[in-house]
């Protein structure tokens, strides 16, 4: 396997290569004789005997090179925030993609480090076209401070902040989304000031990472997510460095391998000379850095709100904004938008399912309609659906059935009706259940479709009503498929599975047909809409059906059901956002109140 090279990038300077060499040590100890490596160390200027002591880790496995990045940087040198302990040289790795273009990816790793695994398990993770492999920042998620901070600070969810110690960079992706060239304009931007390139690393890559074992980046930090035998990377943040402190937690592991290295009697006399003042710095340090992150989340004009208020239409901002107070308030079966006025549907205005040659064909011309529209957003990428995950699942059916759906897109129904089409059921219909206002009162072409696609309207007059209880049971009985957005109200983007309601649980029961439930994941394309925010790329999970436990009464087995939906859609969730289902409801309203 020696034909298969894996390129390994370190950024230091004068100051920090002692380090790097301990880093490096350890990587070389522990890494697959199998292959062969090119470690690049991308400094500012070395001197020549230091880039001896690394070159002198080098065997036949393993070349070293050095890179002078300095000019790089020259550009924009004076553009880069800095803050205590951080140097310029935190920001080379966002450099290396263009710099070696003859790579497809690569891996980086922080100086103030000890690999203790494979290095090549790291690099051979296939992160398809995620922009960079990485580990959850352990700080922003047992840190409420920092966890705020990038929630309201840079709009990335504090569970999918990614640690810059070590990455896995698709340079492929990089230069392809100009991530270099992002990072450049950022700068002009804003100043991020908390963590420096991993806020803009982090910005940049937001829902374009692959997910990493945590082992690979086991930050000494706070509470350890795994024992620390287990952990194939130790990374020494913030002021938690062996050379600095006696009592560093696991600072023997680091000792273990620093003792082997030409290294070995400098970094001793590092740890005997650290003065009590500088430990107060350290001290004093962290608690600026705290109180930078919670200044950050006052500021007026930080980044996020800069944004809402310069770049993103108003009216969408104060959705997000009113999604923010509903959750928190538990109001999850209500609007957030204001649809328009509607009317009362009469019983007299509707026959829910029309069999006539001519309302057969008004159907036929509508759905025509339809599907050239749904094309034309696909066209334009005003609807991005990435991929359909569980087809199998709906072509299985043998039967009619209950599809349930989450709500955050007027448009999301017709995800599902393509999922539909493509699960190739064309002897069974597909319908959908829709609010009375969108039939009773929806202008020109939307309301075409809202009164024409075999639309279900539901109805606040109850002999309305009782001609759509009819009529559902009648298309689940005679084997079709009918759409019912159990979460009752639709919230934009939102990501979360809201409370389900049990109507729809209650027609699968009484009718002995099986719920299928489907859930939509979102992540953020490279498309700015004209409402300042991405569009947003859609994954399709369907489901395996579930079955109504007919040895339980009715409303029993209908509760049983919902509860299994919202389960699966919990575990969609969790596995794709790599998150934890929380709300920020703080009444008794919270729906996991009771699964905690």
């Amino acid at each position: 396997m020696k034909n298969t090279t894996i390129p390994i990038f370190y950024a230091c300077d004068d100051a920090f290569v002692k380090y790097t060499v301990v880093s490096l040590y350890s990587l070389i100890q522990n890494a697959s004789r199998e292959y062969s490596y090119i470690v690049h160390i991308m400094n500012p200027g070395l001197s020549e005997e230091l880039k001896q002591q690394v070159a002198a880790l080098g065997d036949e496995n393993f070349e070293i090179r050095f890179v002078d990045v300095a000019k790089t940087l020259d550009a924009i040198s004076d553009k880069l925030p800095l803050r205590d302990y951080y140097s310029k040289t935190t920001y080379y790795r966002i450099f290396i993609a263009e710099m070696f273009p003859e790579y497809s990816k690569a891996v980086y790793i922080d100086s103030d480090t000890v690999v203790t695994g494979d290095i090549s398990e790291f690099y051979s993770h296939d992160i398809g076209d995620a922009y960079v492999g990485a580990c959850h920042e352990q700080a922003m998620v047992q840190t409420d401070a920092f966890g705020s901070y990038v929630e309201k600070v840079i709009g990335v969810p504090r569970y999918n902040y990614f640690n810059a110690g070590i990455l896995l960079i698709n340079c492929e992706q990089f230069r392809r989304k100009r991530v270099h060239e992002k990072f450049i304009s950022k700068l002009s931007v804003y100043n991020f000031v908390v963590t420096q390139d991993e806020d803009y690393l982090n910005l940049i890559c937001k829902d374009h990472v692959c997910w990493i074992d945590q082992r690979w980046n086991t930050e000494i930090y706070g509470q350890l997510p795994h024992p620390i035998e287990e952990a194939k990377m130790i990374h020494y943040i913030m002021v938690s460095k062996p050379w600095h402190y006696e009592d560093c937690l696991y600072k023997d592991i680091f000792w273990s391998y620093a003792e082997k290295t030409s290294v070995y009697g400098e970094i001793r006399a590092v740890l005997a000379g650290y003065t009590d003042e500088q430990k107060r710095e350290d001290a004093a340090s962290a608690e600026r850095l705290v109180a930078t992150a919670l200044a950050e989340i006052e500021r007026e004009d930080n980044y996020l709100n800069r944004i809402n208020s310069t770049e993103r239409a108003a009216d969408r901002v104060e959705i997000v904004k009113r999604i923010e107070q509903f959750e928190r308030e538990g109001r999850f079966d209500e609007d957030v938008e204001d649809d328009p006025p509607g009317r009362m549907l009469m019983p007299d205005e509707i026959e829910y399912i029309r069999r006539g040659k001519a309302d057969r064909l008004k159907t036929k011309g509508a759905f025509a309609l339809a599907r050239k529209f749904v094309s034309g957003l696909v066209k334009d990428r005003k609807m991005i659906i990435r991929e359909i995950r569980g087809i199998e699942n709906f072509k299985a059916l043998d039967s009619g059935a209950v599809i349930t759906c989450n709500h955050f897109n007027a448009f999301d129904s017709f995800a599902i009706h393509l999922t539909y089409d493509a699960s190739e059921h064309r002897e069974r219909e597909f319908w959908r259940v829709i609010r009375e206002g969108n039939y009773t009162s929806f202008p020109g072409f939307y309301g075409q479709l809202m009164r024409s696609c075999n639309t279900l309207p539901l109805s606040s007059n109850l002999a309305t009503m009782k001609k759509f209880y009819d009529a559902v049971d009648t298309l689940l009985r005679e084997g079709h498929f009918v759409l019912f957005y159990p979460e009752q109200s639709m919230w934009w983007n939102y990501r979360k599975p809201k409370p389900l309601k049990r109507g729809a649980y209650s027609f699968a029961a009484r009718n002995g047909v099986p719920v299928l439930p489907c859930f939509i994941t979102m992540k953020d394309s490279d498309i700015m809409g004209e409402d300042g925010f991405y569009v947003q790329e859609y994954t399709i999970h369907v489901s395996a059906p579930i079955y109504p436990d007919t040895s339980l009464p009715h409303r029993a087995r209908s509760d049983d059901m919902m509860q299994k939906n919202f389960r699966l859609w919990k575990e969609i969730y969790e596995n794709e956002y790599q998150m934890p289902l929380m709300y920020t409801t703080v009444s008794d309203k919270d729906p996991l109140k009771n699964e905690r």
